[in-house]
């Protein structure tokens, strides 16, 4: 009988733990949204590179867009360089875009105006071009660091039109790449930070 008794003790005293024990696990909902926050660059006068001049991208910074990792798709990499000497790189052209029609959303605080130059990859040297002068193949079969389409850039019009021919797609120059067909080719990129 004293057994009987023990145990129905221990039953009781642990009925709060075997209850917490065996009830399932709440986890908390988490937003669907979650974003990498990238930080800017700082510039570093110990390069030697003026203030406005394009950069090697770090191999540790994240595009302020989709997150992923410039250094990894050089041949895609764009960038802007801010007045304070700050930059900001990105995985491909299409992000850069996606980037410039809204700066003040990815980096609170600034504003397209405060940009002083943008650069994207040439595909023909890879080297860095001015994003503005530059001519971006639309609709073409390259598929750029997020499998999808994207905008090859070309420092000449020429070389744009040579890539068309081969991988098709239509050559548009920087002023006619809208906002919406920045959306589009960004596809699953859609942060609210």
């Amino acid at each position: 009988m004293a057994l009987i008794a023990v145990v129905a003790a221990m039953v009781w005293w642990s009925l709060p733990a075997l209850q917490a024990a065996l009830a399932p696990k709440v986890f908390p909902v988490l937003d669907p949204d979650v974003c990498i926050v990238a930080p800017p660059t700082p510039y570093d006068p110990a390069s030697g590179l003026p203030l406005q001049a394009a950069r090697s991208v770090p191999a540790d910074v994240r595009c302020p867009v989709c997150g992923m990792f410039p250094a990894r798709s050089p041949d895609w990499a764009a960038q802007v360089i801010f007045a304070n000497g700050y930059a900001h790189f990105f995985d491909s052209p299409v992000s850069l875009f996606m980037y410039l029609n809204d700066v003040s959303r990815y980096s609170p605080g600034l504003s397209a105006d405060d940009i002083v130059a943008r650069y994207v990859t040439d595909v023909s040297s890879k080297s860095w071009i001015d994003a503005g002068s530059a001519f971006y193949v639309h609709g073409s079969s390259a598929k750029g660091p997020m499998r999808a389409g994207n905008l090859p850039a070309f420092a000449s019009r020429g070389a744009a039109l040579q890539f068309a021919a081969q991988r098709g797609g239509e050559v548009r120059a920087f002023g006619s790449i809208t906002p919406t067909l920045a959306k589009q080719l960004g596809g699953q990129i859609s942060h609210s930070h």
